[in-house]
């Protein structure tokens, strides 16, 4: 008869859903039965995270096999401690309390597939003398709520399609199609609304498919596997018809959630919305979906400030000399024109450029290009930009830069740098500079000797008229 009868791990749930993120303490007990007097060397308990990957490929007589693994922690804690000598337990029920603090870094959610699985659990382990190590586990659901921009998640996604038919019909058919957001948590519905404009002569039926992508990455090869999760049909639509479309596609509580933050494992879902049409290519629309952990999406949504101007919104008021930035905030969607990662992209404008009175319209671009748009555009930046008159005056000596310089005193005039640098000859003879004036010296060139030197400085007379030509240049005869 064994000595140890019963030999368990188990761990208090901290929520309704008996999950545990990043930063979570663990608790839980060891249970430990022996039917008689035992020796006990140790006792401890492991808390581990772990993602493995490994499928075979064949090609030929040879098979190859990918594999790859990545830990997260480890964490250990000793109920017995090791000795030299050995523990010895009377017979009974002994029960051991234990504390684990999961690490707070970004970790992927739990997940078993095909060829890949990421695994959280507890391990407990008693050593024995001339016995057989005794194991006891518990695996743990982790979910991550590392979300990134978990707020743009929250914005509508619309997309469209322009299709024209081919060999075996004529016209074309487009849709548009609505999604009411990107993120959900499992039990949620998705909501689609679509608009199809069938300006051909084929029948077409619109269908809805909700796709998951699970890829598994080992030595530098991957492997894909894509699973319709659910797909609806809608009636057929007849050519020359328009019609408006809404589907309701309910997310399993049992789904995987999205995995984007693990090296070898990935799991992404997209919504599909075309149109099925014989002896053609169906046109159709991906939407992206973000399947969250429970209770992260109406979390994020109940807090918010909806107001017309909520603090730091952007297109509210601002007192800041700074433009608001360029990223969408809260519930407002992405412009379609934006740039990558969300900033302005080419021609994308949100506020009218300032007026100047007494001067045209100016458009940031290239040095030397004037822009055919209009006053009013829209895009990049929404706080509305002051409509005051321009202290400075005209903008255009400076198209290269967004700031404008004030221009110098009325009574100092600057000459323009020169190409090149003369330098002057130790021989020439020194020009004296008004007075009143203070400005850069211009280049000095070889006087011809019989020229009388003059101690005006023609260059800074700016009202009186030019020197005569006998004045800079004297008759020789009269010289001699």
């Amino acid at each position: 008869m064994p000595s140890v009868e019963i030999f368990t791990v188990e761990y208090d749930a901290v929520n309704e859903f008996v999950t545990f993120s990043e930063g979570d303490t663990i608790k839980g007990t060891v249970t430990l039965a022996l039917s008689k007097e035992t020796s006990v060397q140790s006792l401890f308990v492991k808390a581990k995270g772990d993602a493995n990957v490994r499928w075979s490929e064949k090609s030929g007589n040879s098979t190859h096999t990918y594999f790859a693994h990545t830990r997260y922690f480890k964490l250990k804690e000793f109920l017995i401690p090791e000795s030299a000598s050995e523990t010895v337990f009377p017979q009974g029920t002994h029960v051991y309390r234990f504390s684990f603090q999961l690490p707070p870094g970004s970790m992927p959610s739990s997940f078993r597939g095909t060829h890949g699985k990421i695994v959280y659990k507890l391990e407990a382990k008693l050593i024995r003398s001339w016995r057989m190590n005794s194991t006891a586990e518990k695996e743990i659901k982790f979910v991550s709520k590392c979300v990134p921009n978990l707020h743009s998640l929250m914005s509508p996604q619309v997309g469209s399609i322009n299709k024209e038919m081919g060999f075996f019909s004529k016209g074309h058919v487009h849709m548009d199609v609505t999604v009411d957001r990107m993120g959900y948590s499992a039990g949620e519905t998705i909501v689609v609304l679509a608009k199809v404009d069938n300006s051909s002569s084929s029948d077409m039926t619109p269908k809805f498919s909700l796709i998951r992508e699970v890829v598994y990455h080992a030595n530098s090869r991957t492997k894909r596997e894509n699973t319709v999760c659910h797909k609806v049909a809608d009636n057929c639509i007849k050519p020359k018809t328009q019609k408006e479309l809404r589907c309701e596609i309910k997310i399993p509580s049992d789904h995987m959630l999205t995995i984007q933050n693990c090296d070898i494992i990935s799991v992404e879902y997209c919504l599909k919305v075309y149109l099925d049409i014989s002896f053609a290519f169906d046109p159709e629309v991906l939407c992206p979906v973000v399947i969250l952990p429970p209770g992260l999406v109406p979390g994020c949504l109940s807090n918010m400030n909806v107001g017309p101007y909520p603090t730091g919104a952007i297109g509210g008021p601002s007192n800041s000399d700074f433009p608001p930035p360029a990223m969408p905030m809260g519930l407002q969607p992405m412009s379609p024109h934006s740039g990558s990662y969300g900033y302005p992209g080419d021609q994308s404008y949100s506020a009218p450029p300032p007026i100047y009175p007494n001067n045209p319209a100016v458009y940031g671009g290239p040095a030397g290009v004037q822009s055919s748009q209009p006053t009013h555009m829209f895009g990049g930046y929404n706080n509305p930009v002051p409509q005051v008159p321009l202290p400075y005056g005209t903008p255009f000596s400076s198209s290269s830069s967004s700031f404008l310089h004030p221009p110098p005193p009325p009574h100092l005039q600057f000459y323009p740098t020169p190409p090149q640098q003369f330098h002057q000859p130790p021989s020439a003879l020194e020009r004296q500079p008004s007075p009143s004036i203070q400005s850069p010296v211009p280049p000095a060139y070889n006087m011809v000797p019989s020229t009388p030197v003059m101690n005006v400085d023609f260059l800074s007379q700016s009202d009186g008229a030019p020197p005569s030509y006998s004045l800079l240049f004297p008759d020789k005869s009269d010289a001699k």
